[in-house]
């Protein structure tokens, strides 16, 4: 693998730990909200994706030893799981404010 395909991987790999780590603050401060206002709709949505914010760990931890063959395919799935949960993020916030 040359340098300049390392530089690239970990300039990847750290845009999207950076988007993950914004994201997973949004939803604590989310999750603390609904709970303070006792939103219970808005507390199952959290618990719902739970599960999809310890997948991105995961997938963000198999990215950066991923091999080059699946690098490009493991980092697109990553992208499309960051896309996923920032989506139920922002419906969750919207239902929030909304109260």
């Amino acid at each position: 693998m040359s340098i300049e395909t390392k530089v690239t991987k970990k300039a990847v790999h750290d845009m999207l730990e950076a988007k993950i780590k914004t994201l997973e603050s949004k939803f604590e401060t989310l999750k603390a909200q609904a709970e303070a206002a006792k939103a219970t709709a808005e507390i199952k949505a959290i618990a719902a994706i739970t599960v999809q914010k310890i997948q991105l760990r995961q997938k963000l931890e198999e990215l950066r030893s991923m091999g080059d063959s699946n690098w490009e395919h493991a980092k697109k799935n990553l992208e499309s799981l960051v896309a996923k949960f920032e989506k139920e993020v922002k419906d969750i916030e919207a239902k929030v404010r909304a109260r």
